[in-house]
């Protein structure tokens, strides 16, 4: 544990620097004078992934709001592959630091792909966490007839009988092999004696739970809801400690009297480094908008997402903390390559 820890302190002095670099982005480039107007033409909003999953559907709504609040298009991008690296090299590193390329950061491109990999594409240092939208629960689900009547039941069937666990993810350092790896953990199970069945995403790993080529898939709890609702899975329960507000019949892995459950889904704004200080402070405060807009709101809540709003220093800090401790579950589960 120590070795962890010590790989925490580690990245936690990265990202220290990665959040003084944040905060002075653009500043010595920026005369005290007159702000530059912005935006002036289209911007583009890098989807890091296909259309159609959460983070794109939370980027579309945000680019919709945005565009009417600023009087400019911008036109949300899908660049998926590489669980979220291939649109993310693009927007951090290949695209102008100009403002005009925003990338919808998640969990999933970020701190569990710093987590998860040695040498990682693209790093925390890359990029400037400007502001956090939203937020998810992972939702534990099997097929719909599946003999568990409860997570407590199917936990100890995995602690007893590991090498039977087929779970699905896109890949080892994809959200759902971090969720796995959580759990297994907390219940004392062997996590390299499971399989992962890699997949391209809800849309792909749903359907081979549901048909019975995959025991679990994790994901988050809008992911989830049209093959609940069709009757073709399950949810066994929701990670923490709160019910889902869109789930309140699924019980939680804590009532279940599984504790400690952190992984969360979350999904929010970053642009590469060296982008101009008032373009990160407008996208901050417009998003700080967008929150308390009821329409927007409700728009989320259609699509099962949580508000979660953080500003930058403290989405930076959050990031922080996250990719410390996603180092260390990946380190101890075999994750990290």
């Amino acid at each position: 544990m120590n070795g962890y820890r010590r790989w925490g302190k580690l990245l936690l002095s990265l990202g220290l620097a990665v959040t003084a670099s944040a905060c002075g982005a653009g500043g010595a480039g920026e005369s005290t004078g007159e702000v530059p107007a912005y935006p002036e033409r289209q911007i583009e909003y890098v989807v890091p992934y296909s259309a159609g999953g959460g983070v794109d559907l939370v980027a579309r709504a945000a680019a919709d709001y945005l565009s009417k609040e600023w009087g400019q298009p911008i036109l949300v991008v899908n660049k998926p592959g590489g669980g979220g690296a291939i649109g993310a090299e693009y927007a951090l590193k290949q695209a102008k630091n100009d403002g005009y390329t925003a990338l919808a950061v998640n969990v999933s491109n970020t701190t569990m792909l710093t987590a998860g990999m040695e040498n990682p594409p693209v790093a925390n240092e890359d990029q400037i966490y400007t502001a956090r939208i939203g937020k998810g629960q992972l939702a534990f689900a099997v097929k719909a007839d599946a003999p568990w009547n409860d997570f407590a039941e199917f936990s100890q069937w995995v602690k007893e009988n590991p090498e039977e666990l087929t779970w699905t993810s896109v890949g080892p350092a994809g959200f759902s092999a971090f969720g796995v790896a959580e759990w297994l953990d907390a219940i004392d199970a062997d996590f390299s004696k499971t399989r992962m069945i890699v997949t391209k995403g809800g849309s792909d790993s749903l359907p081979k739970v549901a048909g019975g080529h995959a025991v679990l898939a994790v994901h988050m709890v809008g992911e989830v809801m049209p093959m609940l609702q069709a009757g073709k899975i399950k949810v066994l329960a929701v990670s923490g400690s709160a019910r889902s507000p869109f789930l309140p019949d699924v019980p939680t892995t804590e009532e279940m009297g599984i504790e400690g459950l952190s992984v969360f889904w979350w999904t929010g704004v970053s642009f590469a480094q060296g982008t101009p200080a008032h373009i990160i402070r407008q996208w901050e405060e417009g998003i700080a908008k967008m929150q308390n807009d009821p329409a927007f709101i409700k728009h989320l809540e259609t699509i099962q997402v949580e508000p979660d709003y953080a500003d930058s220093a403290t989405f930076t800090q959050d990031v922080i903390e996250e990719t410390a401790y996603y180092t260390e579950l990946a380190t101890k589960s075999g994750i990290r390559k």
